[in-house]
């Protein structure tokens, strides 16, 4: 990938030889809590300014009318965010010159508050093109990151880098949209579930008349832009419990759209998680959109198909599914390979799909499994010849349930059916029964990894030890995709090594079980004044989950510790408290249960004053590698959720 700097330029063209749509990925992440950013386009003709509303593409419009342009919504990634902007520069107007790609803040925060921002440019198969890192953003609270502009007749790419303290409304207006004076205190009130209501699709509101007109004058041969409506739209949501409860006895189940009865394999199974999965997408259409767009497929009309025949060589394959998405008659086309339960995928199998999209001219193959791509890397490694044509993509199922959980309880959707209907595929994907859980199994080499540990035999270049790295880290990834899910907030892995990928990172967890037998990961949630620390034990048999957290300003250490303890009144009795004088890394520590009757043994003997308290609660660790009642995976998630449920909501951040 090409690093660009700040007014550098590039054409496109130069670049890869991939037709269809680019993606831009705008980038950051949110050390502190304070709230998100919002990505939106403005499709500028020669004037400077945009033709009308409708080239204003933000959360309220999130299309342009034709497609080109189109916001694909937030995903979580290694390190924090992004917000991806789909761009199909052969379907834009010839009077469009520019694509201008920005984001803002509001309530207060600033881009100077974000880690890590920047864009990266990628193509129609998903390969990163161009990055751009923003490394001197201060109290701006609107940023132009780039823009794609038209130069003799061939398109380029411009790392920008401006930013606004003037927000939303000073960018927008440079480039003639106005933003209504009253927007901030609407977008900010959010309805109760029971109300919200389905909306018009229009985003923008008719223009003024001229005597409430507020839009900035404009220049006798440019188009005169009304007033953008920026409070967020009312969406449906799931509510969060059924009013009424009919049913006679606690054993009686609910009817489902989407059953998991009488399924008796795993290719039954599969054949049912494919069928439900691609008919909730064709007619769901954010939930569709949300997944296409991941894999750069157009905006367009979906359909979907199940157990298509196709020739390849003298027999015929069956993919498990096939999409279809068709915009200004161009079709888009993917395969799909699914797996369900601990199915592995097949070598043989995908490189057969390969040939048959090659021959046909299709742009991917999507398998969908319970296991975790990481860094972009595909989980089976084939043929590279066979990807010159057609992208290979995975997906897993934790990452579709997330994507549903999002929009039924976070995002909302424009339709109360659609709400409904997307709340029972999240229904079918959580049952036991339909095999699509995600990550749930530390694979083979956990038991001698354990063994080996216990033994203290375990030597560098152990290969148990680097599987078991790569599953702790999916098992992290999978665990703040949960988070983010149930929490609407973004909860992301904390990366300390931004360069080098995946290797340097597990190599770090290698080298700490060779040495102590522990294996760690840090993860930021909003919620918590910093990183929580996640440690795995396989010496002692014990998860310990850690935050540090700041002490209240107070005259005395003693009314300090008070402070914390009153907080913690229904904290776990084991959870254990360090008091951290100004300067030093450890300080007076003792559990909970202890200090509930003497705060006075946290009090630094040296009269230091407290600054900080470090939280440690320890849990036990299951032995087995999977999810039952004994196994490690599940004692991993039940710690995480105590300490977020009975540690974290107690201290986060706007406690008091």
């Amino acid at each position: 990938m090409q690093q660009m700097r700040k007014g550098a330029n590039v054409g496109l063209a130069n670049l890869t030889e991939a037709t269809g749509p680019v993606t831009v990925a705008l980038r950051w992440s949110d050390p502190s809590g304070n709230g998100d950013a919002d990505v939106a386009a403005l499709l500028v003709g020669s004037s400077g300014k945009v033709r009308d509303d409708k080239d204003f593409v933000f959360y309220n419009q999130p299309s342009t009318q034709d497609g080109s342009v189109q916001l694909l919504g937030k995903s979580p990634t290694a390190a924090g965010s992004e917000d991806r902007i789909l761009v199909d520069l052969d379907a834009l107007p010839p009077d469009v010159e520019r694509v201008v790609l920005t984001a803002s803040r509001y309530g207060g925060p600033t881009f100077g508050d974000l880690d890590d921002l920047g864009l990266t440019l990628l193509d129609s198969s998903g390969a990163a093109l161009l990055g751009f890192d923003i490394d001197d953003a201060g109290s701006e609270t609107a940023f132009v990151f780039g823009e794609l502009y038209r130069r003799d007749g061939d398109w380029k790419v411009r790392a920008v880098g401006q930013g606004y303290e003037s927000g939303l409304g000073g960018l927008a207006g440079d480039f003639g949209i106005t933003v209504g004076e009253d927007d901030d205190v609407e977008r900010d009130e959010a309805p109760a579930d029971d109300e919200k209501e389905p909306v018009p699709p229009d985003a923008v509101e008719a223009p003024p008349s001229e005597t409430e007109s507020k839009t900035r004058p404009a220049a006798a041969d440019e188009p005169r832009a009304g007033r953008v409506r920026t409070a967020k739209k009312r969406r449906s949501t799931l509510p969060k419990a059924v009013k009424v409860d009919l049913a006679d006895h606690p054993s009686w189940q609910g009817a489902r759209l989407f059953s998991v009865a009488g399924l008796r394999n795993d290719h039954e199974r599969e054949a049912r998680a494919t069928s439900t999965l691609l008919a909730v997408m064709a007619q769901v259409p954010e939930f569709g959109r949300r997944l296409t767009a991941r894999f750069n497929a157009p905006a367009g009309t979906v359909q979907t198909f199940v157990e298509t025949p196709f020739k390849s060589g003298e027999t015929k394959v069956r993919p498990d599914g096939v999409i279809r998405v068709a915009r200004a008659g161009r079709i888009w086309t993917a395969l799909v390979e699914t797996k369900t339960g601990g199915s592995p995928l097949k070598k043989e199998q995908v490189e057969a799909y390969l040939e048959v999209a090659s021959r046909n001219g299709y742009e991917t193959v999507i398998t969908l499994s319970n296991d975790l791509a990481l860094d972009g890397e595909h989980p089976l490694t084939v043929d590279r010849r066979r990807l010159r044509k057609v992208a290979l993509r995975h997906l897993s199922w934790a990452e579709v349930a997330h994507e549903a959980h999002m929009l039924c309880h976070h995002h909302g959707l424009a339709s109360p059916v659609h709400t409904w209907m997307l709340g029972e595929l999240l229904h079918y994907l959580r049952h036991d029964g339909a095999g699509c859980q995600g990550f749930q199994d530390m694979g083979p080499s956990w038991v001698p990894l354990r063994n080996a540990i216990t033994a203290g035999t375990l030597r560098p270049g152990d290969r148990h030890a680097e599987l078991v790295a790569e599953s702790w880290e999916k098992l992290v990834r999978q665990l703040c995709l949960r988070l983010s899910g149930e929490t609407g907030l973004n909860v992301a892995p904390v990366m300390r090594r931004r360069r080098g990928g995946a290797a340097p990172r597990r190599a770090d967890v290698v080298a700490s079980l060779i040495e102590s037998g522990r294996m760690g990961a840090d993860m930021r949630l909003p919620i918590a004044a910093g990183p929580v620390r996640l440690v795995a034990d396989l010496r002692t048999g014990q998860i310990e989950t850690t935050v540090e957290i700041p002490a209240a300003v107070r005259a005395r250490s003693l009314s300090r510790v008070q402070w914390l303890l009153r907080r913690l009144a229904d904290a776990p009795q084991e959870l254990r408290l360090e008091a951290l004088p100004d300067g030093h890394a450890e300080g007076p520590c003792d559990l909970l249960k202890n200090l509930r009757s003497e705060p006075g043994l946290l009090v630094p003997a040296d009269g230091g004053e407290i600054t900080s308290f470090r939280l440690t609660l320890p849990s036990g660790m299951g032995a087995k590698r999977g999810t039952d009642e004994t196994g490690f995976v599940r004692s991993v998630d039940v710690a995480v959720d105590r300490f977020h449920q009975q540690v974290l909501q107690a201290v986060k951040v706007d406690a008091g």
